[in-house]
This record gives C-alpha cells, sequence and structure tokens, in this order.
C-alpha cells in the first residue's frame, strides 16, 4: 500500500483503505468486524458520514464524508486505527495467539518501540482518495463492493450475498447490517459547517 502524505483538508468525501500488518487476516482470526463498526459509530458520533464500506478479512474500505473539524483526518484515522489495534490485540491474547502475537511485536519499528509500542496491528500508512465527483464515488463504490468476489478472496459469488459491506444499500435500498448514508445525500451536506 502506497504511503501517503497528509490529507491536506479537513472536511470532504474521502476513500479510505487501511490494511492489517503483513496482511494478516487479523480482523478475520478476531471476529472483529464489530470493532470497525463501533469506529464508525464514533465517527457519526462526532457529525461524519459512512458512505460506503466493505470489510475484508485484512483492510478496510469505506467511503467517509468527513465534517469540517478541529481535528485533522490523518489524526481522526490514527486514532481509530491506534484503538481499534487494542481491541484487536486484546482478542488475540484472549485467544492464547501467542505465536500471532510475537510475530506482529516483531514488526514493530524502531522509533516506535522507543515509545512502547507493544504490536503492530496495522500497516503504518492508508491510502486515502478524494472523492470530488459522482463518478469518482461511484467508481470507488463498485471497487469496494467487488472486492469480496474478487481475486483472492472468492468470499461470495454475488457481492451481495457479503454482509459486511454497503453493497445491499446501494442494490436494493434496503439498509445492510450497518446503515450508511447514501452518496446522493452525502453530496447535497454541507460538510464544511462542522461537527
Amino acid at each position: 500500500m502506497p504511503v501517503k502524505t497528509t490529507i491536506p483538508f479537513r472536511e470532504g468525501i474521502f476513500s479510505i483503505t487501511f490494511t492489517c500488518t503483513d496482511w494478516l487476516p487479523l480482523i478475520k482470526i478476531v471476529n472483529g468486524y464489530d470493532i470497525i463498526y463501533k469506529w464508525f459509530d464514533h465517527l457519526k458520533a462526532k457529525g461524519h458520514f459512512i458512505s460506503g464500506y466493505v470489510i475484508m478479512p485484512n483492510h478496510v474500505h469505506a467511503l467517509i464524508g468527513f465534517s469540517a473539524s478541529n481535528q485533522d483526518i490523518n489524526t481522526m484515522i490514527g486514532n481509530g486505527k491506534r484503538f481499534m489495534a487494542y481491541e484487536i490485540t486484546d482478542r488475540l491474547k484472549a485467544d492464547g495467539q501467542i505465536d500471532l502475537l510475537a510475530k506482529m511485536k516483531s514488526n514493530i519499528e524502531a522509533s516506535r518501540k522507543a515509545n512502547r509500542k507493544q504490536h503492530n496491528v496495522w500497516e503504518l500508512s492508508f491510502d486515502w482518495k478524494h472523492c470530488e465527483t459522482e463518478a469518482f464515488i461511484l467508481q470507488k463504490l463498485d471497487y469496494f463492493h467487488a472486492n469480496p468476489c474478487t481475486g483472492k478472496w472468492n468470499l461470495c459469488v454475488n457481492p451481495i450475498d457479503y454482509v459486511h459491506s454497503s453493497v445491499k444499500f446501494y442494490a436494493t435500498g434496503e439498509q445492510g447490517i450497518y446503515l450508511v448514508t447514501g452518496y446522493k445525500e452525502l453530496l447535497n451536506i454541507d460538510l464544511t459547517k462542522g461537527n
């Protein structure tokens, strides 16, 4: 995953992708889909909007409308990754995943060891794209929603069968297991007003 620079905006619609360290399927191993949904809930509580997503066994794609905030977007994502990492690590410990925890500990960069970091759960960088047009939003949503059916995954035959995705809403108009704000509605929200 490419290293990205700081997001130079305080608000807007963004495609965000972050990945587990070494592409390990940590989300699946700990059945941690609810951990990601809790982060989405936290963002919503702060006045932001989840407009699309897919949670894969080892990475997350999300289309997020960030309202203007005193906190920059990179910090919000970094804080979210940190708190999700604590929960994932706690579940691995509770499940006795000693070898996996050791591997995650060996992946820590020297500078982060000095800050007493215990385990690498996520890759340090994340990918982001500023979604300024409806066409680009649709391109990102199509990519997200096809992800479970493509490449090595083959988690389902039809994207609508994958529950950890917003595809049901966009295909049928019915909300799936996590409620999203449709991108058309999001395009009509003034994100500069802030939260």
